[in-house]
C-alpha cells in the first residue's frame, strides 16, 4: 500500500489572501509532492468590483464581485498548483467598523462553533499534517482574519489531527526595508490621524519567529498567483516591484509554530520538520 502523502492546509479569509503570506509555501510544497489544501472562508464581496468600483458605490454589485473573485481564486490555485480548493462561502464582512460587519451571513457574525464544525469536517476529510492560519489579531485586525484564526484553532482543538499549527507573521525589520522599497516605486501609505484607531505593532522580532521557509525558487508562481487577483488593484501593489524585486523582498515566508507534536527544534526552515 502506498504511503499517504504529507498534507498542508492553509486557512485564509478572502480570495487573494493565499498569495501574499503563503503563496510561496503552497507552491514549494506542491512541487515537493505534498498535498495542498486551501480553505477560503469568505466570498470576497466587499472587494472592488469590475472597473475598480468600490464598496459603497451605487454601482458596486456584490454578486458580480463574488463571481469575478471566485474565478480569480481558481486561477491563483492553478498558478500555485493547489491540490484542493475549499470555499466556506461566508459573506465578506468588510473592514473593521464597516456596516457590513453586522449583516446576516457575514463571517464576523457567524458563531465560531458553527464555522469551526465545518472546518473540522474538512480537517477530518483531508487529515492535514500542518495547518497554517493567522494570529489572534488576524495579523492586522481585519475581522474576517480574526474569525479565521478563531475557527481554525477551535477546529484543531476539536479534531486533534494536525501535528503542527503555524501562524503567519513578518519580521519587524522587514517592514522598514519594505517601506523604503515602496517609496522607491512611488507607493505612499496614508499617515494615521486622530480618528484612526491605533493598531498594534505588526510582525515580530526575529527571535520570536520560529520558522523561516525559503520560497525564492517559487517567486514566479507567487507573483503569478497575486497577479490573478487583478481586480483588487489596491491589494496587489506588490506587483509594481516587478518579479525579480518581488521575489527578493518576499522570497522567505515566516511563521510562528503554536502546536507541535514532533519535537522538531526551532528555529526551523521547513513546515514539515520532524515529519519527514
Amino acid at each position: 500500500m502506498a504511503e499517504r502523502s504529507l498534507t498542508l492546509m492553509a486557512v485564509h479569509a478572502h480570495p487573494d489572501d493565499e498569495a501574499t503570506s503563503t503563496g510561496g509555501v503552497l507552491a514549494r510544497y506542491a512541487a515537493e509532492g505534498v498535498t495542498t489544501v486551501l480553505v477560503t472562508c469568505t466570498d470576497g464581496r466587499c472587494g472592488d468590483g469590475p472597473g475598480g468600483v468600490k464598496p459603497g458605490d451605487p454601482a458596486h454589485d456584490p454578486d458580480a464581485v463574488v463571481a469575478m473573485r471566485q474565478d480569480e481564486l481558481k486561477a491563483s490555485c492553478e498558478a500555485l498548483q493547489v491540490t484542493h480548493l475549499e470555499t466556506l462561502g461566508y459573506a465578506d464582512s468588510g473592514m473593521m467598523g464597516w456596516a457590513t460587519n453586522d449583516l446576516p451571513g457575514a463571517f464576523w457574525q457567524t458563531p465560531v462553533a458553527e464555522a469551526a464544525d465545518r472546518l473540522a469536517e474538512l480537517i477530518r476529510r483531508y487529515r492535514p499534517d500542518v495547518v497554517v492560519t493567522y494570529d489572534e489579531n488576524g495579523f492586522y485586525g481585519h475581522p474576517d482574519h480574526i474569525q479565521a484564526h478563531r475557527i481554525t484553532m477551535a477546529a484543531v482543538e476539536q479534531t486533534g489531527i494536525p501535528a503542527k499549527v503555524y501562524w503567519t507573521t513578518v519580521p519587524r525589520r522587514a517592514f522598514e526595508e519594505f517601506g523604503k522599497v515602496m517609496k522607491e516605486i512611488g507607493v505612499e501609505f496614508p499617515e494615521p490621524d486622530e480618528d484612526t484607531p491605533e493598531m498594534p505593532e505588526l510582525g515580530l522580532p526575529d527571535e520570536e519567529i520560529t520558522t523561516w521557509v525559503d520560497t525564492s525558487a517559487y517567486g514566479a508562481q507567487k507573483f503569478e498567483s497575486l497577479a490573478t487577483h487583478a481586480s483588487q488593484a489596491d491589494n496587489i501593489f506588490f506587483l509594481q516591484l516587478g518579479q525579480d524585486r518581488f521575489t527578493q523582498l518576499m522570497g522567505v515566508e515566516t511563521f510562528v509554530r503554536v502546536r507541535d507534536t514532533t519535537g522538531a527544534p526551532t528555529p526551523e526552515d521547513d513546515l514539515f520538520a520532524g515529519l519527514r
